[in-house]
């Protein structure tokens, strides 16, 4: 049932829905995911910096990648007008993320994990939190338009407006801090990194709610 839209949400319906969302991600396929207030998203300059020192290779070619992306000091004013966000850990087989070819391998992970933030963006949205808002991980071009141009750059709508958001990373958010800082085993994975030096690796999504 869909839900109207009110002034302000009693804060023990938002309670509720809240770890509703939480339980929901899980449900989803998430290895773990937390409620967090939105003074624990960190945004930090150093961040975006990563994406041009070296330049990653997606740099400019979609609109939800740095230079398109939102721009740092408008997104600290949007997360200050939130209060709390669900924040989704998904734990990826070291396999899947290391070496040379982690683009071919890596695909399906970051598709369920954009699936995952869209589905819980979307049921929030119908519970009357008409301003909820995700983010994923990595870029989206990757893994939704592989050897094509984004659309939306030339003034097109994109192909899969449901699912393909920006990365957490690519607005300026510290995810390894922030993960770190709830308790979640990150690693650091390079290109030189091989499957046995890391557990595991890492997807992590968030969703902006209220």
């Amino acid at each position: 049932m869909v839900r109207k839209i009110v002034e302000k949400v009693p804060d023990k319906v938002l309670q509720k829905d809240l770890e509703k969302y939480r339980q929901r991600a899980i449900e989803l396929g998430a290895t773990d995911a937390k409620i967090i207030t939105s003074d624990m998203i960190l945004i930090d300059e150093r961040v975006r910096v990563k994406c041009i020192q070296p330049k990653c290779e997606f740099y400019g070619t979609n609109a939800n990648c740095p230079p398109h992306a939102i721009d740092l000091d408008l997104f600290r004013k949007v997360v200050n007008n939130f209060r709390y966000a669900i924040f989704i850990f998904q734990k990826v087989p070291s396999e899947e993320m290391c070496g040379t070819d982690w683009q071919k391998s890596a695909v399906r992970s970051a598709v369920k994990l954009f699936k995952l933030v869209s589905k819980i963006e979307s049921e929030a949205f119908y519970d009357g939190y008409h301003l909820a808002t995700g983010f994923g991980s990595g870029p989206c071009i990757l893994y939704f338009c592989q050897n094509q141009e984004c659309l939306v750059l030339s003034g097109q709508a994109c192909r899969y407006p449901s699912r393909a958001r920006s990365a957490m990373e690519g607005v300026g958010i510290d995810v390894f801090t922030m993960a770190a800082k709830v308790g979640w085993d990150v690693y650091p994975i390079g290109l030189t990194t091989q499957p046995s030096e890391v557990p595991h690796a890492s997807r992590l999504g968030l969703v902006l709610i209220y």
